[in-house]
């Protein structure tokens, strides 16, 4: 190629390199587009999901492995009938129904000072303890 050839339409190619390596097509941006609305499409349901699945998810209080132990008003497990402590519940709580119960309202089937001492138990769950995905789940910051 002379310096005659050289125009604005017509610039040297960089050594070594093809003139469709400087500038991309409008074919290829327009894949690569693509490519960014299928993958935006496919994390936002994922993302649902997880919302869903940690709604959904549950808390036994106490957990299987001390059932029949009571539980007094600073969540800790004590032995049946002591005084002020209170019969584990019959059924698990949903990780939304924790949640509405750390906002203010009492747990389902619960009076005021049964829901609070639940509330305790929940928040001193410990990795590796059933419940603790879920209570960690619904108590990250998002």
């Amino acid at each position: 190629m002379e310096n005659s050839d050289i125009t604005p339409e017509n610039p040297p190619a960089a050594e070594g390199a093809g003139q469709d390596d400087a500038v991309p097509s409008r074919r290829r941006m327009l894949a690569l587009g693509a490519v960014g609305v299928s993958a935006a499409l496919t994390i936002r349901p994922a993302f649902a999901q997880t919302a869903v699945s940690v709604m959904n998810c549950q808390i036994p209080v106490p957990a299987p492995t001390a059932a029949g132990k009571y539980i007094d008003g600073s969540g800790r497990l004590v032995p049946p009938g002591t005084k002020g402590a209170f019969p584990g519940s019959p059924r698990p709580f949903t990780g939304e129904e924790v949640k509405r119960a750390f906002r203010g309202q009492t747990l389902p089937g619960t009076s005021y000072n049964q829901s609070q001492a639940y509330l305790q138990y929940i928040r001193r769950l410990q990795a590796g303890q059933s419940g603790f995905t879920c209570f960690a789940s619904i108590t990250m910051q998002r």
